[in-house]
């Protein structure tokens, strides 16, 4: 009885959905959903049952796989048109939650939900919590009454909310007392191919200052700002600032964006001259910069503005090459001493561990 469910590729849905759901919340954009789930999903996420939106998640993906099943039976022997949504559950659900460190129960299954729940308004009679519950019936009328893109829509806009979530919670980081260049190399390359909206480019170059600072003992003031800071509002020159003795010897620009003449010009106007800056680098990690704009660069060169262009890959691994392995572990120190801070998302500090675990092979 009942209908099955192929679990690899109910895993390939969510993992999908969910990385659509990570670049939507990294780029600080809405998932546009019906009121109706938009009001159930904070119904769901304000209560302090954690069982109903986890058991929801697998719903949807049965209605993904096949929308003949029945998505309020969850047990095979409900009906030639149930689903084993229990198995489903353990099988993918929660260890992807898991996996990506979302706090949840360990089977909605085993908790809140007793054994042969259907989900349907007769459940309610032995449930506590039944605003919440009847948030969970609301959210699966609106699944039934729509097809499955719609169904994937939700699904996502559900995973933003987990990340959310998530991002309430405390990630350990992995720490690692010694790394060879070459593994530095691997780790830094796969880091910088996150997307971040240009925090991690910015995170790691601070890092790197501050180590130079620190095994040199120089007397450098480093400032840095959050990527979507204005420039000009914070009144700096740049991503990072470097100042001694309150001059700035230093002002550096991070970029993922192309660098052509007119990037050049429009800095030059609106940040170097105004600061009186005299160094100036971009930092780039994708396209080099125009034969346009190194052009323009050496026209300011012979005012007394030195702009340079660098990529910031290279820039780390060559820096990290020639200080030496204290200061590697020192840089390493910092990098993660900025990487935990409260403001970063959770999704870029969980990547950092899963390279770490692929490097390691654990």
């Amino acid at each position: 009885m009942g209908r099955s469910i192929d679990y690899d590729v109910a895993k390939e849905i969510l993992e999908q959905e969910f990385q659509k759901a990570e670049e939507q919340y990294l780029k600080g954009s809405t998932i546009t959903v019906p009121p109706v789930i938009e009001d159930t999903t904070q119904k769901l996420f304000s209560s302090a049952t954690q069982a109903f939106r986890e058991a929801l998640i697998g719903c949807i993906l049965a209605r993904i796989i096949d929308s003949e099943i029945d998505i309020r039976l969850p047990y095979m022997n409900q009906g030639e048109n149930a689903f084993n949504g229990r198995t489903l559950d353990e099988k993918v659900v929660n260890p992807f939650l898991h996996d990506k460190m979302i706090p949840c129960s360990k089977s909605p299954y085993l908790s809140a939900l007793r054994r042969n729940v259907s989900f349907n308004e007769e459940t309610l009679k032995g449930l506590r919590d039944k605003d919440a519950f009847i948030a969970l019936l609301t959210y699966l009328k609106e699944i039934e009454e729509n097809d499955g893109i719609s169904s994937r829509l939700y699904l996502q806009h559900l995973m933003k909310n987990f990340i959310q979530l998530r991002e309430a919670s405390h990630i350990e980081l992995a720490h690692i007392q010694r790394l060879s260049l070459e593994q530095f190399g691997t780790l830094i390359g796969g880091m910088l191919q996150i997307p971040s909206g240009g925090l991690l480019p910015v995170i790691l170059s601070v890092a790197m200052f501050q180590t130079i600072k620190d095994c040199f003992g120089l007397n450098w003031k480093i400032e840095w700002q959050g990527i979507n800071v204005s420039d000009k509002a914070s009144g700096v020159g740049g991503d990072i600032t470097i100042m001694e003795n309150s001059a700035v010897i230093l002002a550096v620009e991070i970029t993922e964006r192309p660098i052509d003449r007119s990037r050049v010009v429009s800095t030059f106007n609106t940040k170097i001259a105004p600061h009186g800056i005299n160094d100036y680098l971009f930092f780039f990690s994708s396209a080099n910069p125009t034969e346009e704009a190194r052009d323009v660069a050496r026209q300011y060169f012979a005012q007394g503005h030195d702009i340079s262009f660098l990529p910031v890959q290279d820039w780390l691994i060559h820096s990290l090459g020639t200080i030496g392995p204290k200061c590697r572990s020192q840089f390493t120190e910092n990098f993660l001493g900025l990487l935990g801070g409260q403001d970063i998302p959770a999704t870029l500090k969980i990547a950092w561990n899963d390279r770490v675990k692929t490097l390691f092979g654990t």
